[in-house]
This record gives C-alpha cells, sequence and structure tokens, in this order.
C-alpha cells in the first residue's frame, strides 16, 4: 500500500463519523509519539512529557496538574498494554455505539476513565499508600464500556478463541471476578481503577433504563446536533407573547379584565374576541 493510499484510508476513517475510530486514533498516536521520545531522549523530553501526561494521585502534584484525570486514559508506554486495550475498544465501543448511539460514546469513555482515577486517588490516599502515585492506560474507560454492554444486553454472545460463544455477562463477571481475586499479586493500583470503571459502565445503563442519563452534560456538551434540539425544544415551549404592549398599569378591574383577555388571545387567537372586547382592548391600548 502507498502512502496516498494509506492517508486515504485514515481520513475515510476517521470521516465516518464513529467516535470509537476517533478514540482509537488519538491513543495511538500518543502511544507511538511517547514512544518516539523515549528513543531519542529518555530522561529528559519523554520524562517530561510522560509526568504531564500520567494521572498523579498526591493532592499536591494532583492540583498542579489537574488535566492528568483526562491525559492518562489515552496514555499507553507498553505495546500490549496499548494493543490489547484498543482491540477491548474497537469491539465493546462498536458494541454500545450500534445499541446506544455514537453521541455517547466519548461521554462514557470520559466518565468511565473519571470514575476509575477517582477511585485509584482515594484508594492511594486514604487505604493504599504503597501502591504506585501515578497511572496511565485506557483500562477504565474500556472496561466501563464492556460493563455497560453486558448490563444492557447481558446475554448477547460474542466468539472467544479458544473458548467459542461467550455471553457478555459471564465475560464481564469473570473479568471482574479475576480482577478482585489478582489484587495480592497484581498491578493494585490500576485493578481499582478497572473496578472504578466497571461501576460506572453498570451503575450508568441501570440509571439510563430508569430514565436518567449520566452523561447528558457531556453529551450537550460534545454534539452540536443535541444543543440545537434542545433550543428548539425550549422555543417550542415559550409561552406567546400578546401583540399587545402595555406600559402604563391600568386599575385594578381594567387590569383583571386586560389578562382574562390576553389569556384568551394567547389560547385562542385574537379573532376569538367579539367586536366589543377587541375595541376595549384598542381603548386600552391607546391610553396607554
Amino acid at each position: 500500500m502507498n502512502g496516498t493510499s494509506f492517508q486515504s484510508d485514515i481520513r475515510f476513517w476517521l470521516r465516518q463519523g464513529n467516535t470509537v475510530n476517533h478514540l482509537l486514533i488519538w491513543n495511538i498516536v500518543i502511544f507511538i509519539g511517547i514512544n518516539l521520545l523515549y528513543l531519542i531522549s529518555p530522561n529528559t523530553a519523554f520524562a517530561w512529557t510522560f509526568d504531564q501526561l500520567t494521572l498523579h494521585s498526591l493532592p499536591g502534584t494532583f492540583i498542579r496538574k489537574p488535566w492528568g484525570l483526562i491525559t492518562y486514559m489515552f496514555t499507553h508506554v507498553e505495546i500490549f498494554h496499548v494493543f490489547f486495550n484498543m482491540l477491548n475498544l474497537y469491539w465493546f465501543g462498536n458494541l454500545f455505539r450500534g445499541f446506544l448511539g455514537n453521541k455517547r460514546v466519548l461521554p462514557l469513555y470520559l466518565m468511565g476513565g473519571i470514575t476509575g482515577a477517582a477511585l485509584y486517588m482515594l484508594s492511594y490516599n486514604l487505604l493504599f499508600p504503597g501502591m504506585p502515585s501515578t497511572m496511565i492506560g485506557a483500562s477504565a474507560s474500556v472496561m466501563c464500556m464492556l460493563v455497560a454492554c453486558a448490563t444492557l444486553m447481558p446475554n448477547y454472545e460474542i466468539g472467544l478463541l479458544f473458548f467459542g460463544n461467550v455471553k457478555l455477562k459471564w465475560l464481564a463477571l469473570a473479568l471482574i471476578v479475576l480482577g478482585v481475586i489478582s489484587i495480592p499479586r497484581g498491578n493494585l493500583g490500576g485493578i481499582i481503577a478497572h473496578m472504578g470503571g466497571a461501576l460506572f459502565g453498570f451503575v450508568y445503563i441501570r440509571a439510563l433504563q430508569s430514565g436518567t442519563d449520566l452523561c447528558k452534560p457531556l453529551i450537550w456538551l460534545f454534539d452540536a446536533e443535541t444543543r440545537r434540539e434542545n433550543k428548539r425544544v425550549q422555543a417550542r415551549s415559550k409561552p406567546k407573547k400578546s401583540p399587545l404592549k402595555v406600559v402604563k398599569k391600568p386599575d385594578d378591574n381594567n387590569q383583571l379584565r386586560l389578562d382574562q383577555l390576553l389569556d384568551k388571545i394567547n389560547e385562542k387567537g385574537y379573532n376569538s374576541l367579539s367586536a366589543e372586547e377587541k375595541a376595549w382592548l384598542d381603548k386600552v391600548s391607546k391610553e396607554n
């Protein structure tokens, strides 16, 4: 494949309007960029960039670099880490997108990552101060996607090598159980973040099924069509204003009659007034 066709394929891939594709590209670009920096300047450029992108659990450092709450979930250094995260993001991100729409993909990815980060930071500062104080990777966000899919369609089957068809609910449960039992020997911070992402994925779908979309603020922020639709709904819900503008306040009896007639106009239109009512309104408007 020549360079021109490769660039065309990438542009076509991005123009499909699939947010999962955009997330994959950003994660891969950052992975390649940070590893190039490691080859060129491991002790200066790489170290500084990594420190800017990672999530810091120490309160003093986090306050100085709060953007790590977002950037950490797009950052990978190890090849197998990014490979398996992106593979699962492709599978479960597109599955989630197919059932609940493209506009919810990025908000759920971010909220899953933020929830995982919050649980990780709380655990570090309150329960396990001995674990690493920094974290990177999209695992919490991907776990959120997986559990959201399993909660939404628990009996949906996917094919796994060596295992055959497996229902999503059993796959999600198996990964959670493996994470819990590996805590004493594994990456404690990463596993805690996974559980945070999984928890948000479950809560999100349950809330959505009850009529509450926890990602609604982010959907409004990222999706222009949603903002336009909200404006149209607000415009339709505004009460119609009367064409009459009354500046001078009449006496109480006149005010009561005026209010009644204006209500009648709003409900049935100006033509619903009698000739006497129209004449009275005309007189009041001229006096004011």
